[in-house]
């Protein structure tokens, strides 16, 4: 009988349901992957389940809650799909309201090198040992079109990337992006130049979701089209855009945008982490690099 069931099996064309392999079916589990036709479906917060997978694996008893299911990167898929983008963008504002009443915090929080005023003065800012700067310019801005602009993208961006990969690996992506355009700007800029703003982090947003339409087969030419318009603003000398902590950011996106949406099923964390772990520490070691060439 096994055999003559698998032999069935292979003589169809679309797969067939792994509890009746005498009917075909399109559907699969969002948890397991089997293909199961419409009497072992058990619907689920998102598509459907097999009986196994609700049963905790047992395959007896009856089901006492659906395990919850995954977006396409592993993550947990949540009744609020944009919670960390909105508390993103409160931190962003709340940063913002703290330095229009006190301007001088501004430069408690923006990123620099590091500058001695006299040769007896010691160095400041990041190389003066202020590490801190790499996390708090991510959130710190001065102009209204600034944050405006940028709130906006996190926004449109970050809320449907949030959704499809789950905050974990959302807010890994974002951190992993913004410190890492910090490090390229704290790198390739003067000792004394000031960068600030959330734009690493958001050109981080923009790279994995290219990845992620990539991943889907979805037509590419809106997220090009978004990319290539915001790097000629980027290169563009008269706005002084930090174009090191964008590209940065960027091309941290794409590798750790990558690692999210391609880990294999079974190594599936350590690889996405794992990325993002190296691709922090290749950035540790730019940092590392320009704090020795300045002290």
């Amino acid at each position: 009988m096994e055999q003559a069931a698998g032999s069935a099996q292979d003589a169809h064309s679309v797969p067939v349901c792994y509890r009746h392999p005498d009917r075909e079916t399109g559907v699969r589990c969002t948890r397991c992957e089997r293909a199961i036709c419409p009497e072992c479906m058990i619907s689920a917060s998102v598509g459907f389940q097999c009986p196994e997978c609700v049963r905790g694996g047992t395959g007896e008893g009856p089901a006492p809650q659906a395990s919850r299911p995954r977006t396409l990167a592993g993550g947990t898929v949540t009744a609020d799909p944009r919670l960390l983008t909105k508390i993103l963008i409160g931190i962003n504002l709340a940063m913002f309201v703290a330095i229009k009443a006190d301007p001088s915090f501004l430069s408690d929080v923006w990123l620099y090198g590091g500058w001695p005023e006299k040769p007896l003065t010691p160095v400041s800012g990041v190389a003066g040992g202020e590490w801190y700067r790499f996390v708090s310019s991510m959130f710190a801005h001065d102009a209204y079109w600034h944050i405006g602009f940028n709130m906006l993208s996190l926004w449109w961006v970050g809320g449907p990337l949030e959704a499809a990969l789950g905050r974990a690996r959302y807010l890994a992506v974002y951190l992993v992006s913004g410190l890492s355009g910090g490090a390229l700007a704290y790198l390739l800029t003067p000792p004394d130049a000031a960068v600030l703003g959330a734009s690493g982090a958001l050109y981080g947003l923009f790279g994995a979701t290219a990845v992620l339409m990539r991943r889907l087969n979805y037509d590419m030419r809106p997220v090009i089209a978004l990319l290539v318009i915001n790097l000629i603003f980027t290169f563009n000398g008269s706005l002084h855009i930090s174009w090191q902590a964008h590209i940065g950011g960027l091309v941290a996106g794409v590798v750790t945008g990558y690692a999210m949406v391609h880990a294999p099923r079974e190594r599936r964390a350590l690889v996405q982490y794992g990325t993002c772990a190296v691709v922090l520490a290749l950035a540790l070691a730019l940092a590392l690099i320009r704090t020795a060439q300045l002290t």
